[in-house]
């Protein structure tokens, strides 16, 4: 079938055939609000299937290429190069994950629970610094450090904080063999390590499976909380008396890692769950 793209009605018909054996018709909802604004400049005002505003022939020829991208199960994130994680504009790539719903929520609740915060906050496998990024714009007096072992990972969230327009300090380390030298006292601690069971993969995604890094998603059955309890020991280090620490999880992990934060001395430990209800947050604080 010939691609006659004149409308953005033929463009969310023509991604809706092309794509249904690919994804259910809510990510191609998704995915469509997403090409028509990145692609066709149009505003969500205007995202109505009877719109008749004009395609010029540009922009037919980059989703025709999307859409190919798309049906070979590549994120459409990937395919643009960036998108957006709590009103910041994030730029991606294969060296870091594709910041979620969930982790926008993990950030919510750290800048509603600590208003004019001025101390010192570090994000522990910042990825593409879409976590430090976002608090340090709705944080402005805080002093942010972001941390990862990929240099491809670091050098992503230096793009995208110069992106935002926001001075955070990021270098690579290892979390399981960190250099103490390099990273000062903290008040805060979050992080949002790889914490899905290698026995998990037969139920992700292809395009998560296929594309993103897995050394940001994984960790092995026998040692599901390897990294937070690497972190755990840092904090013994650099996090200030009465400092607070912050991890998103994977939902059958809420009741290990609570048991692990209060024999580490952690008091105030609360689960919070998703908008899913699924368990996907804990905090605590450090006892003295």
């Amino acid at each position: 079938m010939a691609v006659n793209l004149q409308t953005i009605k033929d463009i969310r018909n023509y991604l809706a055939r092309e794509l249904r054996d690919t994804y259910p018709q809510e990510e191609i909802n998704a995915i469509t609000n997403i090409i028509n604004y990145t692609i066709a400049g149009i505003k969500k005002l205007h995202f109505l299937p009877e719109n008749r505003l004009p395609v010029s022939r540009e922009v037919e020829e980059k989703i025709v290429a999307i859409c190919n991208e798309l049906k070979k199960g590549k994120p459409i994130q990937y395919i643009l190069g960036e998108t957006t994680f709590y009103n910041c504009k994030i730029k991606v790539d294969c060296n870091t994950l594709i910041p979620r719903q969930e982790t926008e929520e993990l950030v919510d609740l750290i800048i509603r629970e600590n208003m004019g915060f001025c101390g010192n906050l570090i994000d522990i496998g910042t990825g593409s610094g879409c976590i430090a990024i976002a608090l340090a714009v709705n944080l402005p007096e805080s002093k942010i450090t972001g941390i990862d072992i990929s240099e491809g990972a670091v050098n992503k969230a230096r793009e995208n904080a110069k992106l935002n327009n926001v001075s955070i300090t990021l270098f690579k380390t290892d979390i399981l063999k960190p250099d103490l030298q390099m990273i000062d006292k903290v008040d805060i601690i979050v992080s949002n390590p790889p914490y899905v069971r290698n026995s998990e993969k037969q139920y992700m995604h292809k395009n998560v499976l296929d594309f993103e890094p897995c050394s940001a998603l994984f960790v092995p059955d026998n040692d599901p909380l390897v990294y937070y309890q690497a972190i755990i020991e840092l904090a013994k280090s650099i996090l200030n008396p009465e400092g607070k620490i912050y991890f998103e999880i994977n939902e059958t992990m809420g009741d290990p890692l609570f048991q692990l934060l209060r024999s580490n001395g952690y008091t105030g430990i609360k689960i919070v769950k998703d908008i899913n209800s699924k368990d996907r947050i804990i905090k605590g604080k450090k006892n003295g």
